[in-house]
């Protein structure tokens, strides 16, 4: 059969991802902050999205009356029209019939008539307003902080070098987290000369950093206190010992009575294992719920999405057909059609962000009744296929939906990814359990148990297989106790023992 080169025809289906859908699948897994950041740079990238301010969307838009010409305001009227609405700072203060000074801390009508100070216009004649967020408190890196006494006890370039590499090295907690060998090697130093800096640097402020160990830490601050003498230097030689509240072998490896021992310990309680987390420069974010869910009155659960969180843009149509009528270039009108798509793919995308959201909160609520109602005890397994079913969607949308929200219930502010846990068999054929109560019930059986009667995790396997039908292996409960940080029966004996001696 010869083989020649011909044209044919094929009709096939195949789904094709754009690139607004590809973006749209995006919004769903961002969190309201990440959303709210995409939604900033869209606002300054398209010029005909603007922010809705909660009140009538009629009102967003100064929609002119047919046949009648949008109104023009020039920048002069505009900004005189904006001064005569704002009061300044005297008028303030006289309608609270008090002083500037009570209403201004720390200006006095002189100062608020100066340069950066709202003016008689109620203006600022020296500018921009202040920007607020640079009055706000933040700590000192560590990195930073540790950088500038380095400058200051190390003198030659070659031991800075040598102390900045060690500073990078640090981990969250102040200790270091690089070999001094591979240090030496990488910069083409001596080892001695890398020893010596680190000798250095031990002696900076927070005492403890720069430390390759829990003991050294300790050390280091019971050196600066005076206190490391040989007893102690023993204890620090045996911290897993104190980890496990053995006294007696405390006593033996210290050679010390108990009184002292005490003493010692009651010591090392006072220094600071991870100096470096005070210089976290993190800023601490407060968890914003994405969902609300109240009970009804008439039983049922009502879900609420959090409206502050979510964005509100609308298309400025009116805009949009005032400049298209003047502009008579072709890339101009080109311009303005893509930011119209745009802006009209984001609308729609925000408000259809919002439905799926309701919707699989809503999903997780109906099948997660009994852990509303009665406690974490009752919490159903639940998968993410479970949800997608019910729903009518699929299982990578629902993962996108529920990744970085959280819900407000009754019973606390949740993660939405902490309703899925997986199923543990039931012993007597009954409905399956979920792993989270089954942790639960775990530490409960700890928390009540007696000095006298510590469980082991066979005795908890045991128990939970009698007392709810539970079929978990030993390895299973050892594995949830130690996710919990829950010691084991030995060291949870001897810690108990140790407070029944102390009370």
């Amino acid at each position: 059969m010869a083989l020649s080169p011909r044209l044919e025809f094929r009709q096939s289906q195949s789904l094709t991802l754009t690139p607004q859908l590809m973006q749209s699948i995006k919004l769903l897994q961002l969190s309201h902050l990440e959303l709210s950041h995409f939604v900033d740079e869209e606002l300054l990238r398209n010029p005909l999205l603007e922010r809705e301010d909660g009140g009538d969307p009629a009102e967003a838009v100064d929609v002119p009356e047919p046949g009648e010409a949008p109104a023009q305001l020039s920048a002069y009227e505009d900004t005189v029209a904006q001064g005569e609405r704002v009061k300044d700072a005297a008028e303030i203060a006289e309608g609270y019939d008090t002083a500037v000074e009570n209403i201004f801390p720390g200006e006095s009508r002189q100062d608020l008539g100066q340069a950066g100070g709202p003016d008689r216009d109620g203006g600022f004649d020296g500018g921009e307003a202040p920007d607020l967020d640079q009055y706000l408190a933040s700590r000192p890196r560590l990195a930073d902080h540790l950088a500038a006494q380095a400058q200051m006890i190390l003198r030659t370039p070659a031991d800075r070098l040598i102390a900045q590499h060690l500073i990078d090295g640090l981990n969250e907690a102040g200790y270091l987290a690089v070999d001094l060998t591979a240090v030496a090697e990488l910069l083409g130093a001596e080892l001695g000369d890398v020893e010596a800096v680190l000798g250095a640097l031990q002696g900076c402020d927070p005492v403890g950093v720069f430390a390759r160990s829990v003991p050294e830490c300790l050390a280091m601050q019971l050196r600066e206190r005076d206190r490391l003498d040989p007893l102690m230097q023993r204890l620090l030689d045996h911290l897993g010992l104190v980890a496990e509240h053995n006294m007696a072998g405390l006593l033996k490896a210290v050679g010390c009575d108990r009184e002292d021992l005490a003493d010692m310990l009651a010591e090392l309680r006072l220094l600071d294992p991870r100096p470096g987390l005070a210089f976290d420069s993190a800023p601490v974010e407060a968890v914003v719920p994405d969902v609300f869910v109240r009970p009804g009155h008439d039983g049922a659960w009502q879900i609420e999405l959090n409206s502050e969180v979510l964005p509100r843009v609308l298309v400025n149509r009116v805009y949009y057909a005032t400049v298209t009528k003047k502009t008579r270039d072709t890339a101009e009108k080109s311009f303005l059609s893509d930011c119209l798509a745009t802006a009209n793919w984001l609308t729609k995308s925000l408000d259809q962000r919002a439905q799926t959201i309701t919707k699989v909160a809503a999903e997780i609520v109906r099948q997660q009744d009994g852990f509303l109602t009665h406690g974490v005890a009752h919490l159903k397994p639940m998968t993410l296929k479970m949800v997608a079913e019910e729903i009518d969607m699929h299982e990578s949308t629902v993962s996108r939906v529920t990744a970085n929200k959280y819900m407000a219930t009754p019973r606390g502010l949740y993660e939405m990814k902490y309703f899925f846990t997986t199923a543990i068999a039931s012993s007597d054929g009954g409905g399956e359990h979920s792993a989270e109560a089954v942790r639960h019930r775990i530490k409960q059986l700890i928390d009540a148990e007696s000095p006298s009667a510590i469980l082991s995790d066979d005795t908890i396997a045991d128990l939970l297989r009698k007392e709810q039908g539970i079929e978990v292996a030993r390895r299973t409960v050892a594995k949830y106790r130690e996710g919990m940080n829950i010691a084991s029966s030995v060291i949870r004996r001897r810690q108990k023992k140790s407070l029944d001696k102390a009370g």
